[in-house]
């Protein structure tokens, strides 16, 4: 089992840590091709589950999935310049189909917005073809010179990519809230992962964009993670892509845009958040598998018996809908079993002995807080399915501690260069809105503003310039 336990301590070595946690439970591996990844069933799994969860959301407010081409033309994305500048270091470019060269060079799919907006283009001819709700899943490609950390930061990475075309800015306004207020359902009541909102800055947003709202957490190192971004694209995209609709009183204008993404970033999230020294640990609404039925068998006694037990009560915990296995392999032995359940990450362990069968009785053993306890048959299924809310919770409620004691309030540079050194984190500051500060602190610090607060007040003058400040902003270093 050494072979496949974590060797290191998630509080000593986080990176070989997480490294070590994400290859040994089989969530990924490497790919032949450098800067790629493989994502392994674990991992897919519960991608499927975040699908069905945001499917369900969209198509309950009229959003309908789509799948456009991977390759995108060159002339599409010179089009627009400010877009297309914010991309080039980081596309992958076709020039041979076969042994032909091409007449024209092929973007391998970074974003999806140019080509998706030349067809807008076509498509759309009157107020009554408005609003188009479009969202896609697909894989991009951006091609990363920095080192490669799996589901965090790889040249090809799976997301779903949402674009939307309205008559008004209000419309295209509350469509970009919406979305938002959607991701962070995923993140919170799924992923069980607090997150702080807010808009970005005009450095930071995403290019082309009127504005960008975006989801920021706070990982166990200090550094921040980007989960989920909404764009109000403004009319922008619509001017270059020329996507008029007639209105009402049959007057031409131009349509208002949006777009958003999350992606399997979200998974390295979950693993770095939740996991501990013996590997992941999955919250049970997005677990592929929430329990695991272990039988332990004793010198033949009772094994019949046992395993009875275990296919009866398999079947009962199906009927209620719970995701759960029988592990009955002969191969391996309970505490083999054990210890890859737990690499694994499945929330709750259930063994069945011999003494179990005598005194009508399961042992329920908790992934997230490895406690266990004995359960009367009868009370088996209920008490399964409200351990599994329980567990859920409680990862909530460590993040969101994570979360609060990874927050520092800076009133200057002083404090704030400290606090980076010596702790990382958020840094929570009052700013000028002038972007030189944004830029000068980015160059003496590392540190970005992830977020710009939409409902506090500055509370003193702005920490870099020390002039009157206007926003409160979130600092921080990030993945």
């Amino acid at each position: 089992m050494s072979d496949m336990g974590i060797t290191v301590k998630k509080t000593e070595d986080f990176s070989e840590w997480y490294v070590q946690v994400v290859l040994k439970s089989g969530l990924a591996d490497y790919a032949p091709v450098k800067g790629c990844m493989i994502f392994r069933e674990l991992s897919y799994a519960v991608w499927e589950k975040v699908q069905e969860v945001f499917n369900k959301k969209i198509k309950s407010t009229g959003h309908k999935n789509v799948y456009f081409p991977l390759f995108i033309p060159e002339s599409y994305l010179k089009k627009e310049a400010e877009h297309f500048e914010g991309f080039v270091p980081e596309v992958a470019w076709v020039t041979m189909g076969g042994n032909t060269p091409l007449e024209e060079r092929l973007a391998v799919r970074p974003t999806s917005e140019t080509i998706i907006y030349a067809t807008f283009g076509k498509w759309i001819r009157s107020w009554r073809d408005l609003p188009i709700k479009l969202n896609q899943w697909c894989s991009v490609v951006r091609w990363e010179t920095e080192a490669t950390k799996l589901f965090l930061r790889t040249r090809e990475f799976l997301w779903q990519e949402g674009h939307t075309a309205h008559t008004t800015k209000e419309e295209a306004d509350k469509e970009v809230l919406e979305i938002l207020e959607a991701y962070r359902d995923i993140m919170e009541n799924h992923l069980a992962i607090p997150v702080l909102s807010g808009k970005k800055t005009e450095n930071e947003k995403f290019a082309g964009a009127l504005y960008t709202m975006a989801l920021e957490a706070m990982m166990p190192d200090g550094k921040a993670l980007q989960m989920g971004t909404s764009h109000n694209l403004g009319q922008h995209f619509s001017e270059v892509f020329d996507i008029k609709f007639l209105n009402e009183q049959e007057k031409a204008s131009y349509v208002w845009q949006t777009s958003w993404g999350i992606s399997t970033r979200m998974i390295g999230a979950v693993v770095m958040i939740h996991g501990d020294d013996k590997g992941l640990v999955l919250p049970p609404k997005i677990a592929p598998v929430q329990a695991v039925i272990v039988p332990i068998p004793y010198k033949e006694e009772g094994n019949e018996a046992i395993l009875t037990k275990a296919k009866t009560l398999l079947g009962e915990l199906q009927k209620e809908g719970v995701e759960v296995i029988l592990d009955d392999r002969e191969e391996y032995t309970p505490g083999w079993k054990f210890n890859e359940w737990e690499l694994k990450g499945v929330p709750i362990r259930i063994e069945i002995g011999p003494r179990d069968v005598k005194q009508k009785q399961v042992m329920l053993a908790r992934r997230d807080t490895h406690e266990k306890t004995a359960v009367k048959e009868e009370e088996a299924i209920v008490t399964v399915k409200d351990l599994l809310e329980k567990i859920q919770t409680n990862l909530f409620n460590k993040a969101q501690e994570i979360l609060r004691s990874n927050i520092t309030t800076a009133r200057n540079m002083d404090v704030f260069k400290e606090v980076l050194k010596k702790k990382g984190g958020f840094i929570k500051a009052s700013w000028c809105s002038d972007s030189k500060c944004e830029e000068r602190i980015k160059e003496e610090t590392g540190a970005t503003i992830r977020v710009i607060s939409s409902d506090e007040e500055p509370f003193a003058e702005c920490v870099y310039c020390g002039k009157k400040a206007n926003h409160v902003v979130y600092f921080a270093k990030a993945y």
